[in-house]
């Protein structure tokens, strides 16, 4: 009997590419750490960055809109400054209105002692840096609150309205001015607590543009000079009237932008101002020419 070698003819089996894994080494660990590392620090100072430019974004836009909002009012109320018509069917006439007339043109701008019912109601200049106080004088329907303090509906009365800050509020009260010159008893609100126009003002600070005194024969009403208002007193003993009002506001945005160094402002004639904390703050300034003071000034030098 013979033997036969079987041989196998199956072919070898391959050894697999992955039968042979590798870990990572220390190296490719800690490099992989560290990129991973380095993007999430990016995206962090992303989010942060993202953040803190939309709370600038946000200080900014509410800072544009409380001081286009305020300049708009205040020049609104303030163009009226000075009017007295005799000749409106409106007029409350309960009164002289010739000598009411007089009273109001010649005093656009209330001082301190016009009126012996409110002998300290009156514009005033802030001393050292404080906040200015403004009182004018009107023939309107309302006060600056909307008060018609007494009267009806459709009547035209003398009023004298205070602008002024506190508590970081800038605010407006009215009163019945033939109450103050002691011609009729106060109703309704009169001079009662002031009503806010808007928070977040830091600072408040008014100028005054006079015309020419009676001496130097200019009968034009433009404004040769912006004063304080402690000068108006000697400049309308003279003949000069105020003509026109200029004023600055320092206005806080909100939210929590974060500025530093702390900012300085310099605001009209006072020296610089330097903000007590590190929020976004913009200054807002108008000019307002007084129109009838201006025409009453032309027509009674002629």
């Amino acid at each position: 009997m013979k033997c036969h070698n079987i041989r196998n003819t199956s072919p070898p089996v391959p050894q697999s590419r992955h039968s042979k894994q590798q870990g990572l080494t220390l190296v490719e660990l800690m490099i992989a750490l560290a990129m991973g590392l380095l993007i999430a620090g990016g995206v962090v100072q992303l989010l942060i960055s993202s953040q803190v430019t939309e709370r600038l974004n946000s200080a900014i836009a509410s800072a544009q809109e409380g001081g286009r909002f305020i300049i708009h009012r205040l020049r609104t109320d303030l163009l009226m400054v000075g009017r007295y018509d005799a000749l409106s069917p409106n007029l409350e006439r309960s009164v002289d209105i010739v000598d009411e007339a007089s009273f109001v043109q010649n005093r656009p701008i209330i001082l301190p002692g016009d009126f012996a019912g409110n002998a300290t109601l009156g514009s005033t200049q802030g001393g050292a840096g404080g906040n200015d106080n403004l009182v004018v004088g009107l023939q309107a329907r309302t006060d600056c609150r909307g008060y018609k303090l007494g009267y009806l509906d459709n009547e035209e009365f003398f009023v004298v309205n205070q602008y002024y800050l506190e508590d970081g509020s800038l605010k407006c009260r009215g009163f019945d001015g033939r109450v103050l010159r002691g011609l009729k008893a106060a109703e309704g609100n009169n001079g009662d607590a002031g009503f806010t126009l808007l928070d977040d003002v830091q600072s408040f600070q008014v100028l005054y543009g006079v015309s020419a005194v009676t001496s130097r024969g200019d009968n034009t009403g433009r404004p040769v000079n912006y004063v304080t208002a402690d000068r108006i007193a000697d400049i309308r003993a003279q003949g000069g009237q105020v003509v026109a009002i200029r004023i600055a506001i320092l206005l806080a945005g909100d939210g929590e932008a974060h500025i530093d160094p702390k900012p300085s402002f310099k605001l009209l004639n006072e020296d610089m101002i330097t903000v007590p904390d590190n929020r976004l703050y913009k200054v807002f300034e108008t000019t307002v020419t007084l129109r009838n003071t201006k025409n009453f000034t032309r027509s009674r030098r002629t």
